[in-house]
């Protein structure tokens, strides 16, 4: 969960939408996303991809952890939605994934008083976080193929970095539950309560990609909710919806092409 996230889309502002007006050409063949910035800020979404091509100049793959990495949503938001229940707010699974995901705590905390209509007791993220970080401990597993993709993409000499709305404790704890810390380098993790702004808006994906010394022209995210997808399409480069768990059409509406498997990013890649 990104810091606290859990599914459904929550549309972009008209502030973040406004950020991505103008056009973005992908270096894949003839994938590319329009935009116009009329008053609705509506936009427009045409992605074609030749996955037999090889990404031109393709430098950095950036994977979310949550949901993309290891299999955390609904261990996240099985505590949350208890945690909120308990309060007096009952909260099915369903309905925390469809409220919370891909938030910041801070964001959950505050959508979650204002549904319960008063202030939550002092530290309840912290006794939250505590909670979800033991049942990790118990049940934390990689996504399939996660493991083999990462391996994959650095085999083929393009550099990889962890992006995710969680603090870095947490990214750190994940990776090391599900072994997959080893693939990744210490200086390539990187947090959303680092930047100014997180997802929907770019700076999470910007400072990674300049941290890593690549363009954002060069880099292509792996992302799993729409507001990461935003992030990613404001930030002017390539994004996968990872749909396994996810909403393919919430995805691919905020801007991405979508895959039901990781094992399937390096060859749309072009890397195998």
């Amino acid at each position: 969960m990104r810091a606290a996230g859990t599914g459904g889309y929550h549309r972009p502002s008209e502030a973040v939408l406004a950020s991505t007006a103008g056009r973005c050409r992908y270096a894949s063949g003839t994938s590319r996303i329009t935009y116009r910035s009329a008053p609705d800020a509506a936009f427009i979404h045409d992605v074609t991809t030749d996955a037999q091509r090889p990404e031109p100049d393709l430098q950095l793959v950036i994977f979310d952890c949550d949901g993309v990495l290891v299999d955390s949503e609904s261990i996240s938001n099985d505590v949350l939605a208890q945690k909120l229940t308990a309060e007096g707010l009952p909260t099915t699974l369903a309905q925390a994934r469809h409220d919370y995901q891909g938030l910041l705590l801070s964001e959950v905390l505050s959508r979650a008083q204002e549904k319960l209509g008063r202030r939550l007791p002092p530290g309840w993220i912290e006794a939250y976080e505590h909670e979800r970080s033991a049942v990790f401990r118990r049940e934390l597993q990689p996504v399939p193929g996660a493991a083999e993709t990462v391996r994959r993409v650095t085999a083929a000499g393009v550099g990889v970095c962890v992006a995710s709305q969680g603090k870095l404790e947490k990214t750190r704890l994940s990776l090391a539950l599900t072994g997959l810390d080893a693939l990744f380098p210490a200086d390539a993790l990187f947090s959303a309560h680092t930047v100014p702004r997180g997802k929907p808006h770019p700076d999470l994906f910007l400072h990674a990609a300049q941290r890593m010394g690549a363009s954002p022209d060069s880099c292509v995210v792996i992302e799993d909710t729409p507001s990461g997808v935003t992030a990613a399409v404001a930030a002017q480069m390539r994004v996968f919806g990872y749909a396994a768990d996810s909403d393919a059409h919430a995805l691919r509406e905020a801007g991405a092409e979508i895959v039901h498997s990781l094992s399937d990013v390096p060859q749309l890649l072009g890397l195998s």
